[in-house]
């Protein structure tokens, strides 16, 4: 792992101004999640600025067998 990465775990015990069941968290995490369902093949970019999701794009693929 480079060593400016943060684990999952880390990044639960930091501490911000964002409380986990604030209204934005809820809907940064709703639209993560409708995007990883509504993707099936394809990347899911987030941008983090400050330790806050500041942008989400989702690039999807078309497999052609």
């Amino acid at each position: 792992m480079p060593p400016n990465s943060t684990t999952h775990s880390d990044a639960l015990t930091r501490q911000d101004n964002t409380s986990a069941g604030s209204p934005t968290h809820l809907a940064t995490l709703s639209a993560v999640a409708e995007a990883l369902s509504s993707l099936r093949y394809g990347t899911v970019h987030l941008t983090v600025h400050d330790g806050k999701v500041v942008q989400l794009d989702v690039t999807e693929r078309q497999r052609f067998t």
